[in-house]
């Protein structure tokens, strides 16, 4: 028997809670093991139940979810989160990013995207709506002129034009579906190339691996 995928639930609302936890349950491959109304009562729950995926709100009374975010990245490092809100402001995806968040997700999103990146998350993939990636990358581009232009950065072992090519769409936030469709090759050989890509680029996952090219003048 596949083992389960155990969530935790963090938003103010409880309605939306219920309807979160009523749409995660009919995978077979998911568990809800809590939910918390605030940040605080989330940290609490994370110590006891240890949770492999973290939905997290991120306005919340109490204790908000940069804070806690913060809190179970430094306590409860198998843990993995990742933003669930209806925000999308710049400041406040810097923030919870800077705090150990592995993903960034809108409320609007499809139920289908969250699902795939609750699997990936759990796997220490990184998840990012497309607007998100892109205002990261607008940011480290608005940092970079400041800065000056920085020269590219050679690999010990060089990254192929068809890693590049992966490599370009995963810092635009695109999953591995969306990149074998746009490349038109399979998910398995993107799922390659995507290994590829970490290992040369001394990375864990595709967050770091866009900000890594970044820094590097990859992309």
């Amino acid at each position: 028997m596949t083992k389960k995928l155990r969530i935790l639930l963090v938003d103010d609302q409880s309605l939306f809670r219920e309807a979160l936890r009523t749409l995660l349950s009919l995978q077979e491959d998911f568990e809800i093991i809590a939910e918390a109304e605030n940040g605080e009562r989330a940290l609490a729950l994370a110590k006891v139940h240890k949770p492999d995926v973290i939905l997290m709100d991120l306005r919340m009374p109490v204790m908000g979810g940069v804070e806690a975010t913060r809190r179970i990245n430094a306590t409860l490092p198998g843990s993995r989160v990742v933003v669930l809100t209806t925000f999308e402001e710049d400041e406040e995806i810097f923030e919870a990013m800077r705090a150990g968040a592995l993903g960034y997700l809108l409320k609007a999103c499809s139920a289908d995207k969250l699902c795939e990146s609750v699997r990936a998350a759990a796997k220490g993939t990184s998840v990012l709506e497309p607007s998100v990636a892109a205002r990261m990358m607008a940011e480290l581009n608005r940092l970079s002129a400041r800065e000056g232009k920085r020269p590219v950065q050679t690999l010990a072992e060089p990254l192929s034009e068809r890693e590049l090519g992966v490599l370009r769409l995963l810092a635009e936030g695109r999953s591995n579906k969306e990149i074998g469709s746009a490349l038109n090759i399979t998910e398995g050989t993107v799922k390659n190339h995507m290994t590829n890509v970490l290992g040369k680029l001394g990375v864990l996952d595709r967050t770091q691996a866009a900000l890594r090219a970044r820094e590097m003048g990859l992309i």
